[in-house]
């Protein structure tokens, strides 16, 4: 190509196609390498001007499907957790799951005594002698990022209860940090206050290399709303019983008898788990 075609964000900033960039995310989902670099090149032969990533992504995710459905599961992972929704609660407990598989003792909906007031706390999570107090903040849009006015209100939650929790003879020898956790990103302000004010911050893709995502990948914890063999309502009717992960469906497979599914497309389903828990 001539010129730099340039594409639209979810977000509505314009950005420079990266072919490579495409492939790398390919190569992530499992795709086997001929196939990434075959999707890839049909994308790059049909993009234009102004074509919108969600496009691109629809593309991407429909040839991945046709060939094989785990590695289209794999790829549409940023968009199946969005699909958690349409409240916080399910994201809470997929959290709660991803931290817990990293080594740390968890307990979600926790409501603690501070100083002044009660507060509702999404997770507690402690490891060794630290405990973390974490707020899940969700979307369910790619263009909607956690503003500044997230980790102030955090912080003031955070400050109050470690003000009596350090106070207890129970938590004497225990350290206590704020946790802010996003399935998007978070704005410039939003991470520079984060970070000045001692709060950890995670997101989609920050830290490098210990994001949200690479948690999630690094566990192999998938949300049911990555089976691809499943529609919108059955995902929900799955999550409604306080089913989250892949791994948990696997392990309570009359779940899928409870809420209607058909004996073919069932199996078709128990392939697609099965192949999420090997690839």
């Amino acid at each position: 190509m001539g010129q730099t075609t340039m594409i639209l964000k979810a977000s509505g900033e314009e950005e420079a196609f990266d072919s490579g960039k495409l492939l790398n995310s390919l190569r992530r989902a499992g795709t086997p390498e001929n196939l990434a670099r075959e999707i890839a090149q049909d994308i790059l032969s049909h993009i234009e001007q102004g074509m919108t990533t969600r496009a691109i992504y629809k593309k991407a995710f429909d040839m991945l499907r046709k060939r094989k459905r785990s590695n289209a599961a794999r790829y549409s992972l940023k968009k199946a957790i969005m699909e958690l929704g349409p409240t916080g609660y399910p994201f809470e407990h997929f959290v709660a799951q991803v931290l817990a598989q990293h080594g740390f003792e968890i307990k979600v909906g926790q409501v603690l005594q501070g100083r002044c007031v009660t507060h509702e706390v999404d997770v507690v999570a402690t490891h060794n002698n630290t405990q973390y107090l974490v707020e899940c903040k969700f979307y369910n849009s790619q263009g909607k990022y956690a503003s500044v006015q997230v980790p102030l209100y955090v912080r003031s939650r955070v400050n109050d209860i470690i003000e009596f929790r350090e106070k207890l003879p129970e938590y004497k020898e225990t350290r206590f940090f704020g946790w802010v956790v996003t399935n998007t990103r978070f704005t410039d302000d939003a991470l520079s206050y984060g970070r000045c004010a001692g709060l950890h911050m995670l997101s989609w893709d920050l830290p490098r290399e210990k994001s949200l995502k690479d948690m999630i990948e690094s566990a192999g914890l998938f949300p049911v709303t990555v089976l691809t063999g499943l529609s919108g309502k059955q995902k929900e009717k799955i999550l409604g019983k306080d089913i989250v992960l892949c791994r948990q469906l696997r392990e309570n497979l009359e779940i899928l008898d409870e809420i209607g599914i058909e004996p073919a497309k069932k199996r078709s389903i128990l392939k697609e788990l099965e192949e999420l828990s090997h690839d």
